[in-house]
């Protein structure tokens, strides 16, 4: 009975965030509070499953952001990508590759929140919608969360469960790892952004230059980046360390900003560091997001606390007896589909030993299961705004911004980008790991 209940209201709550008929943040807690009345899920395990690792990452690095941005070195940079671009198109795809590659190293919320100021600024200097864009910053970092070990949640439970370590994700057992596949997937869905924003028509706007009124933000938030890649390093680290880190440098900005900045009522001090304008990032912070991830989280916690995602996983473990290939697939398109509308945190966690068996009964290698079940979880969560946190966040942003993207928008970019990486990442797979 709590397993129909509970995918009854999640499928309900979600059928509610598709169609808007209501807030995103009322229609996860109603649905969060339904299952908590009804004893579906506990108050306990209602907070256990609220990731607060993206909470911190969140918050932290929304508050370092807010700095970054009233610096003007988004602004700076937006000038320097636009004047060395030939096209719109190259501009775009060209943050896109940076949130790539930060992406790498550090958790995909935070990328989301360090290149959207970035995106802003170039759109504005290109004088186009900034929706499409930002999207395709979100399933681009999404993507190569999976390259490394440090790049994303899902990596750091495989590389525990296989007993991986950093450079394995890049040459494992006298093959190439997990890396170069996710570099050929990124090739392929680069070629769908560019065919999607060659639809955008942008027009030159006059470059003025910028000045930075300070690059104690840009060092901070490069800091954090640095510590972000190291705390993989620790070993047995707690699972809260890197939105400890991304807390940690946000206080740091506002302490740096009371002393030097300007407040509403007294000037800035003279220093050799001009001081940024008035600001108040907390005040200006998007709680409604903070809550929505809250009860997001609790909604597909009670996915899991009921055995129903255990259940998919029974499902495909029965499904592929014998056949290898076969198996591999059904990992693969399986985690996709699954990705899309439930947290892959928890799914990769209950998936992981159940590849590693399917591996054992088809005779195939456990790394090629497990591969495919990090590339679908992944990229699964790429078709939809609501199927990744980074997703939810760059929609956010966008909102901030007077975009309101809606689930076809959002799907029209997510779900070719999708469909192209994972078909090119998961036959390169099977090539390299069968």
């Amino acid at each position: 009975m709590d397993k129909v209940l509970a995918a009854t209201i999640f499928s309900l709550a979600y059928t509610a965030l598709v169609t808007r008929k209501v807030k995103p943040v009322i229609a996860v807690w109603a649905g969060a509070l339904v299952l908590i009345g009804s004893q579906v899920i506990s108050p306990v395990e209602a907070l256990r499953s609220i990731n607060i690792n993206v909470i911190g990452i969140f918050i932290g690095t929304m508050v370092l952001s807010a700095f970054f941005v009233h610096s003007k070195v988004p602004a700076r940079l937006a000038v320097a990508v636009v004047s060395r671009s030939r096209s719109t198109v190259s501009a775009m795809l060209a943050v896109c590759i940076l949130a790539g590659v930060v992406s790498a190293v550090v958790d995909n919320v935070a990328t989301v929140l360090m290149i959207v100021p970035i995106a802003i600024e170039v759109s504005r200097r290109l004088d186009v919608s900034p929706t499409r864009f930002i999207i395709g910053i979100a399933v681009s970092s999404n993507l190569q969360g999976a390259a490394t070990m440090i790049g994303d949640s899902t990596s750091i439970l495989l590389a525990a469960a296989a007993k991986m370590d950093f450079a394995d994700f890049f040459w494992f057992r006298g093959r190439p790892g997990i890396f170069l596949v996710v570099q050929l997937a990124a090739v392929a869905s680069l070629f769908v952004l560019r065919r999607i924003f060659r639809r955008i028509r942008g027009r030159n706007v006059p470059l003025e230059p910028v000045s930075v009124t300070s690059w104690v933000p840009a060092a901070l938030m490069g800091s954090m980046v640095v510590a972000m890649a190291l705390s993989s390093f620790i070993p047995a680290r707690p699972d809260w360390t890197t939105g400890a880190i991304a807390i940690t440098f946000a206080l740091v900005a506002i302490v740096w900003h009371s002393i030097t900045g300007v407040t509403a009522n007294k000037p800035a001090p003279v220093t050799s560091d001009p001081a940024l304008p008035d600001l108040n990032p907390l005040k200006d912070m998007d709680w409604q997001t903070v809550l929505f991830l809250c009860g997001l989280f609790v909604l597909t916690g009670s996915l899991t606390s009921t055995g129903l995602v255990s259940d998919i996983a029974d499902l495909i473990s029965g499904w592929t007896k014998g056949n290898a290939f076969f198996a591999y697939t059904v990992i693969v398109w399986m985690s996709v589909a699954v990705s899309a509308f439930v947290d892959n945190i928890p799914y990769t966690m209950t998936m992981l030993p159940v590849a590693q068996l399917v591996a054992t009964n088809c005779g195939a290698s456990p790394y090629l299961m497990m591969y495919g079940l990090l590339l679908g979880t992944t990229l699964g969560g790429n078709i939809t705004p609501f199927g990744a946190s980074a997703n939810v966040v760059a929609v956010s942003l966008l909102r901030k911004e007077g975009h309101d993207a809606s689930f076809r928008e959002f799907a029209e970019v997510g779900f070719p980008f999708t469909m192209a990486a994972v078909v090119v990442g998961s036959l390169a797979n099977w090539v390299l790991w069968r």
